[in-house]
């Protein structure tokens, strides 16, 4: 026997949320059973997952693109890109009360909207939708302040938008038709993001997030998204049925809808720069911010590098930057 001592194994703590896009995870997570990570539920969204990694509950996240590019574009530094997941948009349904007399996304302006928290993708999005719907003060071409009622989640949500507390709120379309097929709730618009929507974070000290084990996760989740995009589609349909309980029809017309990253360890300039631009300009991180105009401007002039500072992990090895940098992989900083 060796007296040798065995370096113990970095179970990593990776934040999520419920849903069908979080099955390949799901079925990483099966296979590997806490072996090497271990999933930590954020029923509230992306807004929770930052929350967590504020507060050392979690190491490395899949969450919504937008929220998790704001969060980092009004200064956090809890946790940097590290890799890509669906690179499809996501479409967000404009929820309200069963007997709403709102019929309308216009109908909506000047109202206070329902979010779960504040940063979260339900308040990114209603930025969006404001900015889509030219939502902007007339004398100064600037998106309006909009009015918002946290409400934690979907069941808080549902709930201020059927007592009046709330006009509308904004989720994913699947996730939430269940409530809107029971009656419980009705749709009266959608709003697709127009970028990739979920991306991989991880915190940026190689103590709470090491680079091998980080590295590890993302092969071996990619190795699973391969495995669930080539599956037959009734492999796919049972296992969302049985996991999450849509109907059937949802579930094959979700499956036409959505595309996963072939890489997970893969950023695009586009996914950043492009949405980087939509965020500077809502909501969540005002156009008047000194921070997020400088971050703007960043992408406005091909600035890359500070941009790869502000937002890309410093585990450099493991990202595919060197298009987006257009100069040779820089050696990796310390933490």
């Amino acid at each position: 026997m060796s007296g040798t001592l065995q370096p113990a194994i970095m179970v990593l703590r990776v934040g999520f949320v419920r849903e069908h896009f979080s099955s390949p995870l799901l079925q990483f997570a099966d296979k590997d059973q806490g072996q090497t990570f271990e999933l930590v539920e954020c029923p509230s969204g992306t807004g929770q997952v930052i929350t967590r990694f504020n507060n050392n509950e979690i190491d490395v996240a899949i969450a919504l693109t937008d929220p998790l590019l704001a969060g980092i574009a009004k200064g956090s530094t809890s946790y940097k890109f590290v890799g890509s997941y669906v690179t499809t948009p996501l479409r967000w349904a404009v929820i309200t009360g069963k007997n709403s007399h709102y019929s309308s996304i216009d109908d909506l302006r000047g109202t206070t909207l329902g979010i779960s928290r504040q940063g979260s993708g339900s308040q990114t999005m209603a930025g969006v939708m404001a900015l889509q719907q030219g939502w902007l003060d007339p004398e100064t071409s600037v998106l309006e302040d909009l009015k918002f009622q946290i409400n934690n989640d979907i069941a808080g949500l549902n709930q201020s938008v059927n007592d009046g507390s709330t006009s509308a709120y904004l989720w994913e379309w699947f996730t939430t038709k269940p409530w809107a097929d029971a009656g419980e709730v009705k749709f009266i618009g959608s709003v697709p993001t127009p970028w990739p929507s979920w991306m991989i974070a991880a915190h940026p000290s190689p103590i709470r997030a090491p680079p091998q084990a980080v590295k590890a996760f993302l092969a071996g989740l990619t190795d699973h998204i391969h495995t669930f995009s080539g599956n037959e589609i009734a492999v796919n349909v049972t296992f969302i049925k049985e996991r999450f309980g849509y109907k059937e029809d949802d579930i094959r017309e979700w499956l036409t809808t959505v595309r996963f990253t072939h890489d997970t360890s893969e950023v695009q300039e586009s996914t950043i720069v492009h949405t980087l631009r939509y965020v500077s300009s809502s909501v969540t991180c005002p156009a008047r911010s000194a921070q997020s105009r400088s971050y703007k401007a960043c992408c406005d002039k091909q600035g890359l590098f500070l941009l790869r500072q502000v937002c890309v992990h410093p585990t450099t090895s493991m990202w595919l930057f060197v298009s987006y940098l257009r100069v040779k992989q820089a050696a990796p900083q310390a933490a």
